[in-house]
This record gives C-alpha cells, sequence and structure tokens, in this order.
C-alpha cells in the first residue's frame, strides 16, 4: 500500500508533512480516542449515566468477564494492558472501513509494534509475579531435560510476536485490499457485503489478538 494512499496523508502531503499513511492514520486513532475519552469521562455519575458511559461501562465488564476467565483470581489487575489494545487494535482495524482512510493495523509496522508490546507485558508480569523464578518457565518439567527445553521454548516465545504480527496484518490488510477494490469498481450496494465483512474481520481480530495476549499473561504469571 502506497504512502499516499488515505486523504488524511494527502492533507498532510500538501501542507509539508511527509508522513506515511501508517503513522498518519495511527496518529489520528491515538489523539482522537484520547479526545472522546476525555470529553466523555469528564461528568461521570452513578444515578444517572448518559449513553458514552454505559458502553464504556460494557465495553470494561465485557474485558473484564473474558480476564476473568481466562486468567482467574485476580485477572482483572491486567485490564490497562488488555483493555489499551482492545480500543486501539479495534479502532485502528475499523477505520479502514471508512472511505478514503487506511487502517494502521494494515500496516506491517503497526502489527510488529503491538506484537512487542504483548510480548514485553507478559514478561514483565511474569519477571515480577514470580522473580528468578520465571525462568523455570523455560526449563522444562524435569532439570534434566533442561538444557532441551530451554531453546525450544526460547524459540517458541520469540515466535509469538511474529504470529501476533503477521496474523493481525494479513487479515486486516486482505481484507482492506478487497474492500477497496470492490468499492472503486461498483460503489453502490454490492460493497455493503463487503463492508459487513470488514466489520467482522475487525471485531475478530482485536478478539484474538486481546485473547492471545491474555493467554500468555495467564502462562506468566502462573506459579505451578
Amino acid at each position: 500500500m502506497h504512502e499516499l494512499d488515505s486523504v488524511l496523508t494527502t492533507i498532510l502531503h500538501r501542507l509539508g508533512l511527509n508522513l506515511p499513511d501508517y503513522i498518519a492514520m495511527l496518529l489520528l486513532v491515538m489523539v482522537a480516542t484520547l479526545v472522546v475519552f476525555w470529553l466523555g469521562t469528564r461528568r461521570l455519575s452513578v444515578n444517572k449515566p448518559g449513553i458514552f458511559q454505559q458502553v464504556l461501562e460494557l465495553f470494561t465488564d465485557t474485558v473484564g468477564k473474558f480476564l476473568d476467565d481466562i486468567i482467574g483470581h485476580g485477572g482483572r489487575r491486567f485490564m490497562a494492558p488488555i483493555g489499551t489494545f482492545a480500543v486501539l487494535i479495534l479502532l485502528s482495524n475499523l477505520l479502514g472501513l471508512i472511505p478514503g482512510f487506511m487502517p494502521p493495523t494494515g500496516n506491517i509496522i503497526v502489527t510488529a509494534s503491538l506484537a512487542l508490546c504483548s510480548f514485553v507485558v507478559y514478561n514483565f508480569y511474569g519477571i515480577r509475579a514470580q522473580g528468578f523464578g520465571y525462568i523455570k518457565h523455560f526449563l522444562g518439567p524435569v532439570a534434566v531435560l533442561a538444557p532441551l527445553f530451554f531453546p525450544i521454548e526460547i524459540i517458541s516465545h520469540l515466535a509469538r510476536p511474529l504470529s501476533l504480527s503477521i496474523r493481525l496484518f494479513g487479515n486486516i490488510f486482505g481484507d482492506h485490499q478487497v474492500s477497496g477494490v470492490f468499492i472503486h469498481l461498483v460503489p453502490f450496494l454490492v460493497p455493503i457485503p463487503f463492508i459487513l465483512l470488514g466489520l467482522l474481520v475487525a471485531v475478530i481480530q482485536t478478539l484474538v489478538f486481546c485473547l492471545l495476549s491474555m493467554i500468555y499473561i495467564a502462562e506468566a504469571v502462573e506459579h505451578h
């Protein structure tokens, strides 16, 4: 996908700001999210919650239930990283459904960065929960087999961000390209099924990324 694919990037280019599409789109998502969340949480109410507060509570409760089911007791303490992944990835995916825009997650650099963040997060929580004992996760069940298990486990863990990034990138990039072709060829009615499919792909890929990140965290903080 070329650098001047989106409307925003084209405008910025004319203003003398030569930003790649994925950076411009990612900045748009982050700034818009921060502004909307700041404005929407200024007047929270227990007795008369607004529509935005109700949606936010529903989202938080849904993510919290996933954390409880996958990680178990105390899973909601990981709401910050998982919730951030969910919001950022979902909005980035959905941005590609708007004509003239592209999904930041349709670029391998963005998805690789997100995957590396997930990698750092679950290892950080594992080390914080178990200290030096975290290394036991890489040594296998029996001490005598540790020299064999250690390189296998290291390769397995290093493959996690690779699979996370390629899975998210491949699905979003492919869906965006297919939808874009049909929208340009037949802009009326025909693209509707592809837009609905794109909506489904955006939600599913967000769910997959977050669920796998939760599983990695659960494995990292598990003591036995």
